[in-house]
């Protein structure tokens, strides 16, 4: 990826790494269940990920945020990656997408 790629086409690509993260909870990817509240890059292909945990005290707090920094790090282009993990709004089923709803039979 060069320097100042398209922005939009790098989320797509940070979406398609975050499809493939899961929480060890539930077999549902973290964008689908609705854990990713904001993605934000900039022209210099800086990345913002703004998330959340199903729970506060969710078993892995200390874990999941840096698995993702790691992987969308990754991805050739990014030049820095942080994680901003939040509380507010909570987390809700009503976060999570269509797909993952029909994934654990809930519509």
């Amino acid at each position: 990826m060069e320097k100042g790629q398209d922005i939009l086409s790098l989320e797509v690509e940070i979406v398609g790494v975050l499809k493939n993260v899961y929480d060890p909870e539930i077999p549902v990817n973290i964008y689908d269940l609705g854990l990713i509240y904001d993605i934000e890059t900039d022209e210099r292909n800086r990345v913002r990920i703004t998330m959340t945990l199903t729970a506060p005290n969710c078993p892995v707090a200390d874990t999941l945020p840096n698995e993702i920094k790691e992987k969308v790090s990754a991805i050739p282009g990014v030049s820095e990656t942080d994680i901003n993990l939040v509380f507010d709004p909570p987390w809700n089923q009503s976060m999570m997408s269509e797909e993952a709803l029909l994934e654990l039979g809930m519509l």
